[in-house]
């Protein structure tokens, strides 16, 4: 289902109002009180209970369909799990109901929000909405080229939705006449708001009030370029309306705009943000990573100032991972610095060092990931070194898309394995053991988008060891305090972001003390044991879970009296024998 821009404005998608509601076990029909907000419906007793937990809650999404009873006032929420029947009071009363419940699930179908997690907004924040002289403060998200709306920042679903497509955006002149359209409804702006308006196609404008000039140009940016006419507009850096030039020209290997001065590494230090940013704070923190990024690059790596190096890199992406809206200004300069620059030295390999580690934590968004991939194209070559870094980046770059982007900054080992060897020839360019039972180890590749299913894929079929849900074993982790402790792993976990929030608590626990030394210990063990899963079970498995269940009762983990006890130890006793053999 598709959306014209703002096809539900000017219908609710909220509602509230009694319903008949038949019970699911007594086949009798219950008058309740029914409150369809935020993409999910609850049901009390009366209006007055909203205050109390509600006596059920029925989650919408796109699977959900409507359908009409037998009677004039009947329909049916047909949901995944359960039908439930629902009568109106009268029939213009269930054609409101049903005229919102679809609203919502068209809006759900036609949403990316959903699955924000591997959508990212490219700007957000707190804006007042203008519409028909009506003004409301709500949380904006542009994801895409579509502009959403929320009452709270926290929200699963929006109130509504604008398709900036080949819409136009432009910046108001305060003094202009239009300024009473939105001061008709009553509220009085500040003068101090900027104000940009959007006209989507055979609709009526739509007018956002942003409180600082930093703010406005972000969003102006931002939009313009999701609209589709950031070439014909001045807005944007100059670095961004070069990559739009680039855009318009399919990014042509002929064009002279690749040899621009600005896009190029220059000597002079960057006086500027590349890219436009929301506030004079982050304006400053940008100037701050490039000074970092500096520092990387024109100090070479020898052992002495490894760790050195080290630092800079995790506090700098660290700053990334907590500003997301730098995100695409590290890349930009970081491609400025490898772009056209001689002589091609250690800096330049540096460089792309920092890029290496960088494209497995995040990557740049909208017309900034184009950019990215036409560079790293542009430069990929397998005959020389910076061609084998653009090579990896890719590889890299594509695991990111398909995993999503990482929690932690990049750990002591990721850093110290790109500096150390061209990560480009090793698909897995990061390795660590895992530790059995029965004191042998395997050690597993892996790369910075590895998960944890990923990872046991790899280590179950070096081990022979079947699947987890069929064997019950699960890959945990030793504490970083030192105690008794283990902590399974999930399986959309990434071993990167396990290894370095391991090592950040154990820096905090014991700062100094194990710098470089001690690294998280993995163990692979069985998790859980049922009848049903010995079936099929392997040999290593079995060995494994005897000398699981042997550690277990050593240590107390497994109260067993005399007899059962003594018969663990000559089962032990028989497979130490059968081992030395």
């Amino acid at each position: 289902i598709t959306l014209s821009p703002e096809s539900h404005c000017a219908e609710p998608l909220e509602k509230s109002g009694y319903l008949l509601k038949m019970g699911s076990q007594v086949k009798v029909w219950k008058r309740r009180w029914f409150v369809l907000r935020n993409g999910e419906i609850m049901y009390y007793k009366s209006p007055s209970d909203v205050i109390r937990k509600p006596q059920g809650q029925i989650d919408l999404n796109s699977s959900c369909r409507i359908a009409r009873g037998e009677g004039a006032q009947t329909f049916q929420l047909i949901t995944e799990k359960k039908t439930f029947y629902l009568t109106a009071d009268s029939p213009n009363i269930l054609e409101e109901w049903i005229r919102v419940l679809q609203n919502i699930l068209k809006v759900q179908a036609a949403s990316p929000v959903v699955t924000e997690t591997v959508a990212k907004p490219i700007v957000r924040g707190w804006l007042t909405k203008v519409k028909h002289g009506h003004s409301k403060l709500l949380w904006c998200s542009l994801i895409g080229k579509v502009f959403y709306y929320y009452r709270n920042q926290d929200d699963k679903f929006p109130l509504g939705q604008l398709r900036v497509r080949e819409a136009r955006v432009a910046e108001v002149d305060r003094s202009c006449d239009s300024d009473e359209d939105y001061e008709a409804g009553g509220r009085g702006f500040l003068s101090s708001h900027f104000t940009l308006v959007i006209y989507p196609k055979e609709q009526s404008p739509t007018y956002l009030l942003i409180g600082t000039k930093q703010e406005k140009d972000t969003w102006l940016y931002h939009l313009t370029v999701a609209a589709g006419s950031s070439s014909n507009s001045k807005v944007g850096t100059e670095y961004e309306q070069l990559i739009g030039k680039l855009l318009d020209q399919e990014g042509d290997i002929e064009s002279p705009v690749w040899k621009h001065p600005v896009l190029c590494y220059s000597k002079e230090a960057l006086l500027s943000p590349l890219t436009t940013l929301p506030s004079e704070a982050l304006q400053t923190e940008a100037l701050k990573l490039y000074k970092s990024c500096q520092l990387f690059i024109n100090v070479l790596v020898e052992s002495p100032s490894i760790d050195y190096h080290m630092s800079l890199a995790q506090n700098a992406l660290q700053v990334c991972l907590t500003h997301p809206e730098l995100q695409n200004e590290i890349y930009c300069q970081l491609i400025k610095q490898t772009s056209h620059r001689q002589p091609q030295n250690y800096s330049l390999i540096q460089c792309w060092q920092l890029l290496s580690v960088c494209v497995a934590l995040f990557l740049p968004q909208h017309s900034f990931l184009w950019y990215l991939r036409v560079y790293l194209q542009r430069h990929a070559d397998s005959r020389t070194e910076v061609g084998k870094y653009a090579i990896y980046c890719q590889r890299s770059v594509a695991r990111t898309l398909q995993n999503g982007d990482r929690e932690a900054k990049p750990s002591r080992m990721e850093i110290m394995s790109i500096l150390l060897r061209n990560p480009y020839h090793h698909s897995l360019p990061f390795s660590i053991p895992v530790h059995f039972m029965n004191y042998t180890y395997q050690v597993v590749g892996f790369d910075g988008s590895t998960t944890v299913d990923e990872f046991l894929n790899t280590l179950n079929q070096e081990a022979g060891i079947r699947k987890p849900a069929l064997s019950g074993f699960a890959l945990f982790t030793d504490d970083p305090s030192g105690k008794d402790l283990e902590h399974c792993l999930q399986g959309n976990v990434k071993i990167c972001d396990v290894i370095s929030k391991w090592e950040q608590a154990l820096k905090e626990l014991h700062p100094g003390k194990y710098e470089g030394t001690r690294i998280v210990r993995l163990t692979y063990k069985s998790r859980l044991c049922f009848r049903a899963q010995a079936k099929g079970e392997t040999e290593r498995e079995r060995l494994l879970l005897v000398y699981q269940v042997n550690d277990d009762v050593v240590h107390g983990r497994f109260p067993v009296n005399k007899e059962l006890a003594l018969e663990v130890a000559a089962l032990m006793a028989q497979v130490l024998v059968c081992w030395v053999i």
